[in-house]
């Protein structure tokens, strides 16, 4: 364990002797050392006054972010001024003094990680963005909320430079940070040697007082405490307000006590406000705890300046032109002045932010000489940070051979487990569903506090915050995260998985016990618009394969979607294995299993999962019939596909029977009949209750039947023909 921690960590702390209930001030001379001793003895004169002066422009950097903020929201006549004014402390000490990151190569990858989990208050992360050199210009500030603008309403990965995470849903951020810390950790335990700590960043997490009230937040924080990620440090924004008031309306717990209960080291500032060196002494703490996160509680008064400032009157709304020009006028700032950066606060910053390029510079002098000593390692890394697999992986997958009927589920694990072999950057788990999730590869090692290098991660009943942890990880690059549960319980993570789909994640979630067809469970478990959820989501991939092969076709197609997160739904039944299916024809997002021996068809009959293979059945009992099967495992990609294409899967004229045991809803797009699900299923066994709601063959070719002489005479609608296609 130690070696793993020398690696991952730098160096060893003592376990003992880091926590104390004693306030800051007498802290400070414990962890500043000498630092602190000669902050007690008298100084020279010129000392002092170049003290004072310091002192007094962080003050005024400080007060000049709670004004560039608040001129932003009021520019916008919207948005969120009073947590980037009460903030603005805590983010004074982290860019200026405390975080490594470089305005001039944002991705630099042991940069430290910054999440503002209280998305609302993005105009502090903006201002700060700007004021230490990042491509924000004064002019992007100006254009807050703006159509297509770099400072939106709220963080967004990918739109802003410097955004890691998109933030906003309260208490996605946090878990995030949870997640950039896990693979922080992953990461250095397993690319760090002796004398080179190429991965050994902080995660700074700004949340406030609604983070800690959606319950995301301490399903993460919870596993945070159990993993004993102690590079993660999250600023607890206490102001004591929300949209509707008071906390204490809502939320008197004990906040600290429940994260001390989580295995966290827990710290107060009490005067947030205006003492940005105890700021400076708690984090420095937090930094010496390499075994605990650190919760540090800060007592802030939001709206800091304004009129309004200690009431919810300034949470959500422009402070007021009368107001702002006061507050300038209280702060030394010429109140006529708008989107003025004053020349000494743009120096400040602007040495902050330069001061981080040469930590990168330095970084990379040190990635040199790992380059030189571990050759091998430093490759993998590169790849790793290019984002592109491994060379021959795709073939390697394409040569897995299946013997016998396997539930989709077998079936993905044994791809997983080839996967996993060929692609060390995958990392995953399961919501404490592993035995029937099937997730758990060969060799795998837990991921836990004494081995962060495992790549086998236990999440426990926490679905939501799972994907946004994987979300994390996705975000601090380098890894390809995927998690597990049954498909119903995606319900549970569903706020998550939108978020990854918004933010370009391809995250990759594992949805097993996919339909009805999971038998006793009954209603509960059983997932019925479950798919028709997450076929909704922009920018989802909603993959439900019908054997072995479009298993391994399904993982392809995650694989190669790196921007866009895959759910792959998968059965608990036995599947067979069908002889014209096709790991090739899933990109398609539908292809022809079996055409008409002659002749044009008269009705085409397709199917998802382990319906397809209902429906082939019904193929023989249609003897008369010229029918044509098609497989369809991914609506989204069928969509994408050319209208030459779609018209060769499913030709216009002829009517369209689809059985999907799950919600009929959507079929519609393609289909002029459907046997699928109206109501909740039942408790029985599987075949009971599959033959009670008519997923059997001789329901499919009596159906079948029915729709040819409704259409008898008739010409069927091509229904995929229309203009907004």
């Amino acid at each position: 364990m130690d070696r793993v921690l020398q690696y991952n960590f730098g160096y060893l702390p003592p376990r003992s002797g880091l926590a104390s209930d004693l306030p800051l001030s007498h802290l400070a001379a414990d962890i500043l050392g000498p630092r602190s001793k000669k902050m007690k003895t008298s100084a020279p004169a010129d000392s002092k006054s170049s003290s004072g002066a310091k002192a007094a422009l962080e003050r005024r950097c400080v007060n000049y972010v709670r004004v560039l903020s608040a001129e932003m929201v009021q520019a916008a006549n919207s948005g969120h001024p009073g947590a980037p004014m009460g903030c603005a402390p805590m983010a004074q000490v982290l860019w200026s003094s405390v975080m490594s990151y470089d305005p001039k190569e944002p991705s630099w990858p042991n940069r430290d990680r910054f999440v503002l989990s209280n998305g609302h208050a993005c105009a502090l992360l903006y201002s700060m963005l700007h004021l230490t050199g990042y491509e924000v210009s004064i002019d992007d500030l100006k254009k807050f909320r703006q159509l297509d603008s770099l400072t939106p309403g709220h963080p967004e990965n990918g739109v802003t430079p410097g955004v890691e995470v998109s933030t906003g849903p309260l208490g996605q951020g946090i878990s995030n940070g949870v997640g950039l810390a896990m693979a922080q950790a992953h990461l250095g335990a397993t690319f760090n040697r002796e004398g080179f700590s190429i991965i050994d960043n902080y995660t700074f997490v700004i949340c406030g007082d609604g983070c800690m009230q959606e319950g995301i937040s301490s399903e993460a924080c919870s596993l945070a405490g159990h993993l004993g990620l102690g590079r993660l440090i999250v600023l607890y924004d206490d102001n004591k307000i929300q949209i509707d008031g008071s906390t204490s309306l809502a939320f008197t717990e004990d906040v600290g006590k429940r994260y001390e209960a989580y295995g966290w080291q827990v710290l107060t500032v009490h005067d947030g406000d205006s003492s940005l060196e105890s700021l400076r002494i708690a984090i420095e703490r937090a930094q010496a705890d390499l075994f605990r996160p650190t919760l540090i509680k800060v007592a802030t008064t939001i709206g800091f300046g304004s009129s309004k400032q200690g009431t919810a009157g300034v949470h959500g709304a422009p402070i007021g032109h009368a107001d702002l020009a006061a507050m300038k006028t209280s702060f030394g700032f010429d109140e006529k002045e708008f989107f003025v950066v004053p020349d000494d606060v743009q120096q400040a910053f602007r040495a902050a932010g330069a001061a981080g390029s040469a930590k990168h510079a330095a970084w990379k002098a040190v990635l040199a000489g790992y380059a030189l000593k571990y050759p091998d390692l430093a490759a993998e890394f590169e790849r790793r940070r290019s984002g592109v697999p491994p060379a021959g992986w795709r073939a390697a997958l394409g040569e897995l051979t299946f013997d016998k009927p396997l539930a989709t589920r077998q079936s993905s694990q044994l791809v997983l487990n080839k996967l996993c072999e060929l692609l060390p950057e995958l990392v995953g788990g399961s919501a404490d569903l592993t035995p029937s999730n099937l997730t758990k590869f060969k060799g795998a090692a837990d991921f836990q506090a004494a081995s962060p290098e495992g790549r086998y991660i236990r999440f426990g009943v926490r679905e939501h915050a799972m994907a946004a942890l994987c979300n994390g990880m996705q975000a601090y690059g380098f890894l390809r995260p995927f998690c597990a549960t049954f498909l119903n319980f995606f319900g549970y993570a569903a706020g998550a998985v939108r978020v990854s789909a918004l933010s370009h994640f391809g995250v990759i979630y594992i949805a097993t016990h996919d339909s009805i067809g999971l038998g006793e469970d009954g209603p509960t478990h059983q997932p019925v618009e479950a798919l028709l959820n997450l076929r909704a989501t922009p920018n989802l991939l909603t993959l439900r394969p019908a054997d072995a092969k479009e298993v391994v076709g399904a993982y392809m197609v995650a694989i190669d979607n790196s921007k866009r997160p895959t759910v792959i739904a998968l059965s608990r039944q036995t599947c067979s294995n069908l002889a014209a299916s096709s790991a090739d024809g899933v990109a398609r997002g539908a292809y022809v299993l079996a055409a008409p021996g002659s002749g044009a068809p008269q009705i085409v009959l397709v199917g998802t999962g382990s319906e397809v293979q209902t429906l082939e059945a019904a193929v023989e009992l249609l003897g008369d019939v010229r029918v044509q099967l098609v497989s369809m495992p991914c609506w989204e990609l069928f969509d994408a596909q050319t209208d030459e294409y779609k018209r060769s899967v499913l030709p216009p004229g002829v009517p369209v029977l689809a059985m999907e045991a799950l919600s009929a809803e959507g079929w519609c797009k393609y289909a002029h009949s459907v046997i699928g699900l109206r109501t909740f299923g039942c408790s029985a066994p599987a075949k009971e209750v599959q033959k009670r709601f008519g997923f059997t063959p001789e329901n499919a070719a009596q159906k079948a039947r029915e729709l040819l002489k409704y259409y008898e005479g008739k010409v069927a609608p091509c229904l995929y023909d229309r203009p907004d296609n």
